[in-house]
């Protein structure tokens, strides 16, 4: 295969994987040898085994870092801090890429964080456009606070949850919030809904008196 047909596969697409250059006749091990070459002359970025981005000037479309997330490690949502920061719940700009995923957890150097979540708590997560034409598993927003609580210690203290310096909580559904607590049947999760529920009413009282 030559660059020129990797490009004419791959240039609309932010990311690839292996499979697709597989189809047809061609040789596995020369398409396993000349992704290597061209990764080597900085062509192609490998992100894990079978998982490659094209680079500047080739590239046409900057992956996402959901995108790039959910590729990663398939079957996982993003959500914590880094959903908290999309949806705007938080004032912070979130460098890692934080996901949930029911397999081990796992870190990549480039600022991915997978953090394990017991098969039953799996849930509370959406198919959303994070950029054009690219699309990624998110954590609703009610579900990436209680994510963010279930794997921090101590989150459900109301301390915990002001350092946060939540806002725009309007956005949330408190119905919503409190259906996954009853789902989970978490003690914990109770105890951040009912501090996030006094949180969103100050802040609606807040709000009134401007």
């Amino acid at each position: 295969m030559k660059f020129e047909q990797l490009l004419h596969l791959t240039a609309d697409q932010p990311l690839f994987e292996t499979d697709l250059l597989l189809s047809g006749d061609v040789e596995q091990n020369d398409v396993h040898r000349q992704l290597s070459r061209w990764v080597s002359a900085g062509k192609l970025k490998q992100l894990r085994r079978g998982l490659y981005a094209l680079v500047p000037p080739y590239q046409k479309h900057i992956p996402h870092p959901f995108l790039v997330a959910n590729y990663l490690m398939p079957g996982s949502y993003v959500s914590a801090q880094s959903a908290l920061a999309y949806y705007g719940l938080i004032p912070e700009y979130v460098a890692r890429t934080s996901s949930m995923t029911t397999g081990r957890p796992a870190q990549w150097e480039d600022g991915f964080h997978f953090q394990h979540l017991a098969p039953h708590l799996f849930f509370g997560y959406l198919r959303v456009e994070v950029a054009a034409e690219q699309s990624a598993f998110v954590a609703v927003p009610e579900k990436a606070l209680l994510d963010l609580a279930h794997l921090t210690p101590n989150a459900d203290s109301l301390d915990y949850l002001r350092e946060l310096r939540l806002q725009n909580l309007d956005r949330l559904n408190l119905d919503r919030l409190h259906e996954f607590v009853q789902r989970a049947a978490k003690p914990k999760w109770k105890r951040v809904a009912g501090h996030i529920t006094k949180l969103a009413a100050e802040e609606r009282a807040d709000y009134q008196e401007i």
